[in-house]
């Protein structure tokens, strides 16, 4: 566990996984992060790579071959990823191309991990380096689950997302038997900018969003005002998700998303799939800004 802290917020992040684990408010200790508690859902913000979401059969083909890959691909829980450098208000995480990955996945690569802590806001940068002498493809993206409701004289249904514009972008079911996304939508937004939270909003599994507008969303309680926002400008598609029972969401930048149900599984055509030439370097960054009226 690696702890960064300004005179506004503590942050902690796991070296399995590089996975961010704790936002607190420096002075009053107020949590805004779920506690992973294993009972419901046991993971706090993985990081997805090289895929997001499932692969039809866990598998996909390049170059004439298959190769198998689990949901969200290999960082979380990742045992072999080290602290590469910690300065005052940043740490930065590596992983590795290993003769492991490149059984599951045939492309030298490197990637870091930042958590930047400045003022009330944590950037997240995904910087991935192509050390392969061909093409590599890959989807990256993120995981934060945030607690909901955070103050206790509230409740789940006592909080709303919204987005920074009115929207008309509707969700994309997922199969619940393997995961995939389906031909189905479902209309959300009813020319608004607002999602309640219900326990029950995620009975078919995750809200995917493709087209929107927003690129800005911010978690906020009738009670207590705005309580955190995500800023997710790099990234063009976006994840809502809970468990049913979970006391929590997930707001998930996505660069990629799992597998259609008519997918021929060619990893070069996937959706969403980004493609990185040799020797070249790729960076994303969401980030996640604490409402200062809570620290």
């Amino acid at each position: 566990m690696h702890v960064l802290q300004n005179s506004k917020l503590k942050i902690a992040v796991k070296t399995i996984g590089a996975e961010l684990c704790e936002i607190s408010s420096t002075e009053n200790k107020t949590q805004f992060m779920w506690d992973a508690n294993p009972n419901v859902w046991g993971s706090y913000a993985p990081n997805l790579f090289p895929i997001i979401g499932a692969l039809k059969d866990d598998a996909y083909r390049f170059e004439n071959k298959t190769y198998t890959l689990p949901k969200h691909g290999f960082v979380r829980h990742n045992e072999n990823i080290v602290l590469q450098e910690q300065t005052e208000n940043s740490l930065t995480f590596a992983l590795f191309y290993n003769d492991e990955t490149l059984k599951n996945y045939p492309f030298k690569f490197e990637l870091n991990i930042t958590f930047l802590l400045v003022d009330n806001k944590i950037e997240v940068i995904h910087r991935i380096k192509n050390v392969d002498d061909k093409t590599m493809y890959f989807s990256v993206g993120g995981h934060p689950a945030f607690k909901c409701p955070v103050f206790e004289n509230e409740n789940y249904n006592d909080y709303v997302l919204e987005f920074e514009h009115t929207e008309t972008a509707k969700t994309h079911l997922i199969n619940m038997e393997n995961g995939l996304i389906s031909s189905e939508t479902k209309t959300v937004f009813n020319n608004s900018n607002t999602i309640k939270l219900t326990h029950d909003l995620f009975d078919r599994d995750a809200l995917v969003f493709k087209d929107l507008k927003s690129t800005k969303v911010t978690l906020k309680s009738k009670l207590n005002g705005e309580i955190l926002s995500v800023s997710f400008h790099d990234f063009p598609y976006l994840g809502i998700w809970a468990k049913p029972e979970g006391d929590y969401v997930c707001i998930e930048p996505w660069l990629g998303v799992a597998d259609s149900e008519n997918t021929n599984q060619n990893f070069k055509t996937k959706e969403g799939i980004l493609a990185l030439q040799a020797s070249k370097v790729f960076e994303a960054t969401y980030t996640i800004e604490i409402n200062n009226n809570h620290l």
